[in-house]
């Protein structure tokens, strides 16, 4: 079946086959938040972003694959619900960067700065801190080594969606700093194609949002 990324609470998850790399997308909790299960082709080990919500749906998911760690893209509440759970259940480390661990609710074994590297069996995910959202948001991108360099895959947390770059409650600074983030670390370094995987809703492509990158920074949000 062809992937879509059009998943919502309470539905079916949606898989897709990437070189070396299975994500299977799927939306929980009362605000559709999406988690990411990811799982290398070569070794069956599991990484899960976001343990947002309904740890026996994650769980089930998970099912008896080794899951070896959990990355959480930020330390708002509604990506983390299921965290303790989800720990409790599979012993998985948790990942996520250190301006964000002190409001997890697990204590963070694998703290991960800008350019660092997240394994999961074979595949290799690098870490884009991207600021204001939150202090600590971060973003993981995967090319499979090069061979996807082409048509790279992120996933964006709460940081960039589709239609605007993440929540700054108002604040100019906080959007300035997440904006400029987003620009260059991200759009000014990937391809158009570069598919993107947004911490709720719909996915999208750097192509199809570049050109409301103006808009974007006149309105403010």
């Amino acid at each position: 079946m062809t992937y879509t990324g059009n998943v919502e609470a309470g539905g079916r998850p949606d898989v897709r086959e990437l070189p070396g790399l299975t994500v299977t997308k799927v939306a929980v909790g009362p605000y559709d938040n999406n988690a990411y299960l990811l799982r290398c082709t070569a070794t069956g080990e599991q990484l899960l972003i976001d343990a947002a919500n309904e740890a026996p749906r994650l769980l089930e998911l998970i099912g008896d694959g080794p899951l070896e760690r959990i990355v959480t893209t930020h330390r708002h509440e509604d990506h983390w619900t299921a965290l303790s759970e989800v720990v409790r259940a599979t012993g998985a480390p948790v990942v996520a960067h250190p301006h964000d661990a002190e409001a997890l609710p697990e204590p963070v074994a694998e703290p991960v700065e800008h350019g660092a590297t997240v394994r999961v069996g074979r595949a290799e995910l690098e870490v884009i801190h991207l600021r204001g959202h939150t202090p600590g948001s971060i973003a993981l991108l995967y090319d499979a080594s090069g061979e996807l360099a082409a048509r790279p895959h992120l996933f964006t947390g709460d940081s960039l969606f589709p239609g605007g770059v993440g929540n700054t409650w108002g604040d100019p600074t906080l959007f300035k700093q997440l904006f400029a983030d987003v620009e260059e670390r991200v759009f000014d370094r990937l391809p158009d194609t570069t598919w993107f995987y947004p911490g709720h809703g719909k996915d999208s492509t750097l192509g199809r949002e570049r050109p409301s990158l103006p808009e974007w920074r006149s309105r403010g949000w």
